[in-house]
């Protein structure tokens, strides 16, 4: 049985390369546009010797390598003149003995941030922050950061934080002061806001979770680290009316206030997530975090035990990372661009990662509170203790990657299902399915995405400002808006029968763009009915009343993909 070279991707092959070398070692050349140069991969077939194998690449004008601590390396022999790697290719694809020969490419790791502190943030790779951006890095989500501010703007003695500068910030408040600008004089805000969105694969500091979210910060807290109930509520309320569809509250207290609760329960009602650190009492969940309806987060270590200050208790949801948190912060009150990397612990710590997994959720489609639980639920890294994990410790890699997965399978399923029964309604009339070619780009483009498997091949995080077109692209008509405002999805503004019918109104004479227009509504119908039976979208008319909705206007689709896909009409 011959000796092969095992790759990343489980082929089996062997290494043979130019005999011209140094020494006995092979010496690999420095790959170039995915390639090793001057070197190929050879499968021989399972019954060929090792002596057949080098007389095969001697012939060849090849030296053969066993690649791998295991395997001998093979006596080198001179590439004939005038001979190359072409040559010796086409030689040895004519042997019979020889089952596959090709250019010897390169696998890398998969994407990492350039940010050159990245290494010393254990905390985000043990989420799966490297693969869920493949899926989502939160474009068009709003964070709310409700705490001691957050150096998001250059004002007076207060200054941008440096690797913040490519984070988009959003108007917020200072409740403390009664201003506008919600600068950060304690650092603790600014810390909690760099694990949300800090600017990533700008070359400088570390990274963020959603990357691409905007930040609103809003400042309750003092100074000193502390804040009344009521500026509190006022910032919960502050966030909920003026866009935000995720909150971070890294704070709490003992005393349990209907102020407070209220204001919550105005955030819930709006479709807002609302995130809150457990506490570090060791004892019982604090508040706002305790409230119905509040993903309570404790903190774990870099073991995935709970972090021996973490608060626990029943009301406790998910558990994260929340021990040695490396993010950028200011010092001296926030002036004179003073900044440093801190490593903070806490359930302060632990609650941004879950909130920035949530706005990598609400960019992928699931914007409704309770569905962000769900998922974080069923994705979650399972350990023995509720009342210490909840879930379980927050796996963001898996949470995206099962909401994306559900949506293309269900909406394919649905386009199908939808196709089939279009197409006997038209055969029932004597009528002709049109099964071009631009009806299924219009289905596609509609009911999935064009470009739907994207995820599979993790190029999205190395896109830069052109990640945008690819998200976009990666999901159906009726989400686009999310990419730019993920607050208008609420609304469904694409997600109707508007846009189908407008293009029947104007294309319909025409067979190419009729045959579009019925692919595109079909497609529609897909999606509209993959909202109605998973309920996670945040509208401000209730799960009824959404339901309600999309589903008569699938219908209305439904009936414009039928006139549009008769060939015969």
């Amino acid at each position: 049985m011959m000796k092969k070279l095992l790759l990343p991707l489980g082929a089996l092959l062997l290494l043979a390369a130019p005999a011209v070398r140094a020494d006995d070692e092979p010496s690999f050349a420095p790959a170039t546009n995915d390639l090793i140069a001057g070197e190929l991969a050879i499968d021989f077939r399972d019954d060929v010797t090792d002596a057949d194998m080098e007389s095969i690449a001697s012939a060849a004008g090849l030296a053969l390598h066993h690649a791998s601590d295991w395997s001998h390396t093979h006596d080198k022999v001179e590439i004939g003149e005038g001979k190359n790697l072409s040559a010796a290719m086409a030689k040895l694809a004519a042997d019979p003995r020889v089952e596959h020969v090709e250019p010897m490419s390169v696998l890398s790791a998969s994407w990492v941030p350039n940010d050159p502190h990245y290494e010393q943030q254990w905390h985000l790779p043990r989420i799966g922050s490297e693969s869920a951006w493949s899926y989502s890095c939160g474009q068009g989500v709003t964070v709310a950061v409700i705490d001691t501010g957050v150096a998001c703007f250059d004002h007076g003695p207060f200054s941008k934080g440096t690797d913040l500068q490519g984070t988009r910030c959003v108007k917020g408040h200072d409740f403390v002061h009664n201003r506008d600008e919600a600068a950060d004089d304690n650092g603790h805000g600014t810390h909690v806001a760099g694990t949300i969105a800090q600017t990533t694969n700008n070359g400088h500091g570390v990274a963020g979770i959603a990357h691409c979210a905007r930040l609103m910060p809003i400042k309750v807290l003092t100074g000193a680290g502390w804040g009344s109930v009521a500026d509190v509520a006022s910032g919960i309320r502050f966030a909920a009316d003026n866009g935000a569809q995720v909150i971070n509250m890294s704070l709490g207290g003992r005393i349990k206030s209907k102020i407070l609760e209220d204001a919550i329960n105005h955030a819930l009602k709006k479709g807002v997530i609302v995130v809150a650190a457990a506490g570090n009492s060791r004892k019982s969940v604090e508040w706002p975090a305790a409230y119905p309806g509040v993903l309570a987060v404790s903190a774990t270590d870099q073991k995935d035990n709970l972090a021996w200050f973490s608060s626990r208790g029943p009301e406790v949801a998910i558990a994260a990372p929340g021990v040695d948190v490396v993010q950028q912060t200011v010092c001296n009150g926030g002036k004179d661009h003073c900044e440093v990397f801190g490593k903070f612990s806490g359930t302060s710590m632990a609650a941004p990662h879950v909130a920035g997994a949530a706005a990598l959720l609400v960019g992928a489609g699931v914007t409704d509170s309770e569905a962000v639980r769900a998922v974080f639920a069923k994705t979650a890294i399972s350990k023995d203790d509720p009342n210490k994990f909840g879930a379980g410790i927050l796996d963001a890699a898996s949470a995206v990657a099962r909401a994306h997965w559900t949506h293309v399978l269900v909406r394919s399923f649905l386009l199908v299902a939808l196709g089939l029964l279009v197409a006997r309604r038209i055969r029932s009339k004597g009528g002709e399915l049109d099964k071009s070619r631009t009806m299924m780009f219009g289905a596609l483009l509609a009911g999935v995405g064009l470009l739907a498997f994207a995820p599979l091949l993790g190029v999205a995080p190395r896109l830069g400002a052109s990640r945008v077109a690819l998200e976009v692209l990666m999901r159906p008509f009726g989400e686009w808006d999310l990419v730019f405002d993920a607050g208008l999805h609420r609304f469904l503004p694409l997600a109707n029968a508007l846009p189908a019918v407008g293009l029947a109104a104007i294309g319909f004479g025409s067979k190419r763009l009729r045959a579009f227009t019925g692919g595109f509504a079909l497609g529609s119908a897909a999606l509209l009915l993959q909202l109605a039976w998973s309920g996670e979208i945040a509208t401000p008319f209730g799960m009824i009343g959404l339901r309600l909705w999309t589903v008569a206007n699938a219908m209305v689709c439904l009936f414009v993909a039928r006139l549009a896909l008769d060939k015969r009409a």
